[in-house]
């Protein structure tokens, strides 16, 4: 047991030492967006909704076709490997780093890491259960893709689009400041309570 913990410690911390060899010419950038989406300050919630409206609201005008969005998607992605290493140094001076800014970038890479295994995981997961139990895996994913296809004609795809975009980077502060546990445990109190108020009913 031992020994599988620490192999897969050694695993992870090589993964994580490569991970960190690939973005080091984004680490300057990546401390940045970790600040703003962890809201280390008070106006950093807001500006985040106010970009992504911004963004959203140009995609709303232009009204570009698929084929043209996605395209500008991959052109800005391309533009952006190959300009933010060049262009990061200069305007961060990356040979200012201290300690701590570094062994806050090891953390970044080390969760990134462990989201790619967890996703990496589910989806294993999800095979072994077609493999072992297929009847329940095309009832599970006829359900959730059907009721994922009914709220997409419920509501607008830019719309849908720019509520997930604004939540996911909304999250990390959220869970950050305790917002998401503070509302988990108050909906959990509340279901102990209806329970034993139904229990004492039932007595």
């Amino acid at each position: 047991m031992a020994e599988g913990d620490n192999r897969s410690t050694n695993l992870l911390a090589a993964e994580t030492a490569s991970l960190e060899e690939q973005l080091q010419g984004w680490g300057e950038v990546m401390l940045m967006a970790d600040k703003v989406l962890r809201w280390e300050r008070a106006w950093f919630p807001p500006a985040i909704m106010g970009v992504v409206s911004l963004v959203f609201l140009n995609i709303y005008y232009l009204d570009p076709s698929v084929l043209s969005g996605v395209s500008c998607f991959v052109m800005f992605l391309c533009l952006a490997d190959y300009l933010v290493p060049i262009l990061a140094p200069r305007i961060f001076g990356s040979n200012k780093w201290t300690t701590e800014q570094q062994q806050r970038f090891h953390e970044i890479c080390s969760n990134l890491v462990k989201i790619r295994r967890r996703t990496v995981g589910w989806w294993k997961r999800l095979f072994t259960l077609k493999e072992e139990k297929p009847k329940m895996y095309f009832m599970t994913m006829i359900i959730s893709l059907a009721a994922v296809a009914w709220v997409g004609q419920q509501v607008h795809n830019l719309l849908l689009t720019y509520l997930i975009v604004t939540f996911f980077l909304l999250l990390p502060g959220l869970n950050q400041h305790g917002i998401i546990s503070k509302y988990i445990g108050m909906a959990k109190r509340e279901m102990n309570k209806l329970l034993k108020q139904k229990e004492k009913k039932n007595e």
